[in-house]
């Protein structure tokens, strides 16, 4: 074990056994130490009991940063606030950051919420309320309204008193956002410009007027494009009439960017969330019960493909030992261009790039694929079972099946994506068992249309 590690356990021992012992100056010495972030693992490893303590001996506005880095789970966030005074969680609530406290309320329910808003100083309820207004996973539901604004016909020395002055309550300072009296949004600046400018210079001499910004209606995933594509630390939020309402800083954006990829994985594994690892096995089961349950009847009505087939199987009773292996390079060829089309989509990339060019693409993939795969199989075929016809049948059925099989996995998404449904949905397992269906069609089809040959 390193030194840093066995000083982090010394002090996690230290600060657990001055919980115990109720020394309120020995747990704060060691605790206080801590990046908030270990401060929250430390909690949450807490029993309830020794939890209890630390809502006695932390301050409202401690506890804040503490829950500010709390990673949530299911009703994590509504059990950790059952253990609080009411009084006290509500405090607390109101020295959090406007965007993470109505993170936290959203998880919880609504007769739960409003209490806590009722018993919460009046302007950060009214703060709160508005923010959870904001449909989820638009820019206005996860924007915080903690920032710095100043005007444009004020000096460099009067701007920098303002930032000093809001300065702590601020959630990003690095960025000053230039407003007029109507509070519309007419130019930006950064800390830098503020610090190098002369006291007198006006801030309208200095400012940025082309401003990048996002609609407060926005969905969050455009939101992390934006920011990522222009390298913000935080990116202004206007209404319809360009006022500024607040702004969304990156740790919020790397959450999304977690949230939407753990999102499209999910999907694309037949899931329908895999946010976290389930503790409960029936949990996790009904998750993953409705997807595979369509996925049996679907297997089911290939099963039945297969019986339609059954005279042509029985006549050359070899053709069963490549159904497995052209249904799994179907869904494998499938599975692959899925996942090039959706991430496209996701990274919007593809709204870059004509449709059309991504299928002739992946049409000129399967077509190389197949044709080198089936050429490859056929000879296999050739020297294992001294069969030429047998081993083009199986050949050829593999080169139109995987070049079916790539366009379906690219066209699906693109088609979903049109109609405005999310293409993740189009799932791995789902293009699989489609794709499963296809390959059968053409392998028995050419295998009946031939048969005479093969015998």
């Amino acid at each position: 074990m390193t030194a840093p590690m066995e000083e982090e356990n010394l002090q996690r021992v230290k600060m657990t056994e001055a919980l115990y012992a109720d020394n309120l100056q020995g747990f704060r010495d060691e605790f206080i130490e801590l990046h908030p972030y270990d401060q929250a693992l430390f909690y949450s490893s807490l029993e309830k009991e020794l939890r209890s303590k630390v809502y006695l001996f932390l301050s409202p506005e401690e506890m804040a940063t503490i829950f500010e880095h709390i990673e949530n789970e299911e009703a994590e966030y509504e059990n950790l606030l059952s253990e609080m005074v009411p009084a006290y969680a509500a405090d607390m609530l109101s020295e959090m950051y406007a965007d993470d406290a109505a993170d936290v309320l959203n998880e919880l329910g609504q007769e739960q919420a409003g209490s806590y808003l009722t018993i919460m100083d009046h302007d950060s309820a009214v703060e709160l309320k508005e923010l959870l207004s904001y449909e989820e996973y638009t820019a206005g539901s996860i924007m915080t309204t903690e920032f710095v604004a100043i005007e444009a016909n004020q000096t460099a020395r009067s701007a920098m008193y303002i930032l000093k002055k809001e300065a702590p309550q601020a959630e990003m300072i690095y960025y000053l956002y230039v407003i007029d009296d109507q509070s519309k949004l007419v130019g930006v600046l950064t800390l830098r410009d503020l610090i190098v400018a002369d006291d007198e210079t006006m801030i309208a001499d200095i400012m940025q007027d082309r401003i990048q910004f996002v609609s407060v209606t926005e969905d969050q995933e455009n939101v992390a494009r934006t920011m990522r594509d222009y390298n913000f630390l935080a990116v202004p939020v206007v209404d319809f009439e360009q006022r500024l309402l607040g702004i969304i800083t990156v740790d919020d954006i790397m959450d999304v960017m977690e949230e939407e990829a753990s999102d499209d994985y999910s999907k694309l594994a037949g899931v329908s969330d895999l946010d976290r690892v389930e503790k409960n096995s029936f949990t996790a089961a009904s998750k993953r019960l409705p997807w595979l349950i369509i996925l049996l009847f679907l297997g089911m009505f290939t099963a039945s493909l297969i019986g339609k087939f059954e005279e042509t199987l029985s006549q050359k009773a070899i053709l069963a030992v490549f159904i497995p292996l052209i249904g799994g390079m179907a869904g494998n060829t499938g599975t692959q261009a899925l996942a090039v089309a959706v991430r496209g989509i996701a990274t919007g990339d593809l709204e870059n790039e004509s449709k059309w060019k991504l299928i002739i693409r992946e049409a000129g993939t399967g077509l190389i694929t197949g044709s080198i795969c089936g050429i490859l199989i056929t000879v296999i075929i050739f020297f294992w079972q001294h069969d030429l016809l047998l081993g083009l049948l199986v050949g050829i059925s593999i080169f139109f099946t995987l070049i079916i099989a790539t366009l379906a996995g690219s066209l699906i998404p693109l088609v979903m994506h049109k109609m405005n449904i999310d293409p993740a949905v189009a799932s791995g397992p789902f293009i699989t068992t489609i794709n499963d269906i296809i390959s059968i069609l053409i392998y028995f089809g050419l295998a009946t249309m031939f048969m005479s040959y093969l015998l």
